[in-house]
């Protein structure tokens, strides 16, 4: 059993592992909102909106990838296929072009892609035999290839096949291995890649000796992970408080918040953090000018602090400054900024506490792009 096939609690509805691919046997439809300029809502068009729209008619979807500076969309099907669509103009979408598209396109014809994950105009995936693959901007050498060549199809990272999971920042990358080790690659100005100094590598770097990591999260030029005792550690910018430590200090390697060990699930925006833990609490962290704290107010917070007193979260997302969270009763709910609709609330306005999307309690989990968020719904 791989790190992200490990039960991680309480699981109530199908496919609620919040680190899982939803169970196969159950339909899924895919539904987007939200900024759509370059088509990355892939409906066919280039117009927002602010309320959920189905894209298209399948109900194989699996996978959404997350990307807090994103605007191109990788995605996951039931047969193990993977689509993209959006922006590509540097080959994000790995359809061996630079051409955007508005609606999903097929990433080559294979079969056994596993686990997504987007960047800032680069993507990567892994495969059910463990290798890893990347693609798109790589000026710092955040494709993990050795050298800082642009590929706008998937390049293999080095010969191994032990990598389970993977997160993106702005420009550098996260990723664990089945062995429970952690390692990192590209962008560092602030220390994000953990290794005890800010220099900048494209091949992947081994981060300490621990090899009890379970999740990561990286955003904006920062990082986050959790280990299997449920520990939460940050590392990285914390100029706006965002690594949860107290303090607004860089830090170039892992530091624990807290003395807790109930930490479930981290999500990284571009300057906020939001965590569930455990017990079904949900916290945030760091920038809140726009009320992406979901705090009822604006106020920067430097350590973790409790979204409400309810303790039923189960599963988050974040953008560069909006979130959206399900409940075990399967509803979402959005926060933050809504400039572009990307709450799915059917208006534009911003909220800094958490809102319902619509009545429906069917949802599965989200993906939360730069200024769009696109949801699983069975």
């Amino acid at each position: 059993m791989s790190l992200r096939q490990q039960n991680l609690g309480s699981i109530i509805k199908p496919g609620f592992n919040p680190l899982a691919t939803p169970t196969p046997s159950y339909t899924y439809y895919l539904y987007s909102w939200g900024a759509n300029a370059n088509g990355q809502l892939g409906l066919g068009n280039t117009t927002a909106y602010s309320s959920p729209i189905q894209v298209g008619s399948l109900t194989n979807w699996s996978v959404v990838s997350n990307g807090s500076r994103a605007s191109q969309t990788i995605l996951g099907k039931t047969d193990g296929t993977l689509w993209g669509m959006g922006v590509n103009q540097f080959g994000a979408l790995g359809l061996g072009n630079t051409t955007n598209y508005s609606s999903p396109m097929q990433v080559g014809a294979l079969t056994n892609w596993l686990y997504i994950s987007n960047g800032y105009q680069y993507s990567m995936a892994s495969k059910t035999d463990g290798t890893l693959w990347s693609w798109g901007r790589n000026n710092v050498g955040q494709l993990g290839l050795g050298n800082r060549t642009y590929y706008s199809s998937p390049k293999q990272v080095g010969s191994l096949a032990n990598w389970a999971s993977l997160a993106q920042g702005n420009s550098h990358v996260l990723a664990l291995k089945s062995n429970g080790t952690l390692w990192s690659w590209g962008y560092n100005i602030a220390g994000q890649l953990g290794l005890g100094n800010t220099t900048q590598y494209s091949s992947p770097k081994q981060v300490g000796s621990a090899t009890n990591w379970l999740q990561v999260s990286a955003g904006g030029y920062r990082s986050h992970a959790i280990t299997t005792t449920g520990t939460l550690y940050s590392w990285g910018q914390g100029g706006y408080g965002q690594l949860g430590l107290g303090n607004t200090s860089n830090y170039n390697t892992p530091q624990q918040v807290g003395a807790l060990t109930n930490w479930l699930y981290v999500s990284a925006g571009y300057y906020h953090t939001i965590a569930v833990k455990t017990n079904g609490t949900i916290w945030s962290w760091g920038r809140n000018n726009v009320g992406q704290l979901a705090k009822g107010n604006t106020t920067q917070y430097n350590s973790p602090v409790q979204i409400g007193a309810l303790t039923t979260w189960l599963n988050v997302s974040s953008g560069n400054y909006h979130s959206v969270a399900t409940k075990t009763d399967g509803t979402s709910w959005s926060w933050g900024l809504n400039s572009y609709g990307q709450l799915g609330l059917g208006n534009r306005t911003n909220y800094s506490s958490p809102k319902q999307i619509g009545s429906n309690a069917t949802w599965n989990k989200f993906c939360c792009l730069a200024n769009s968020t696109l949801g699983l719904q069975y």
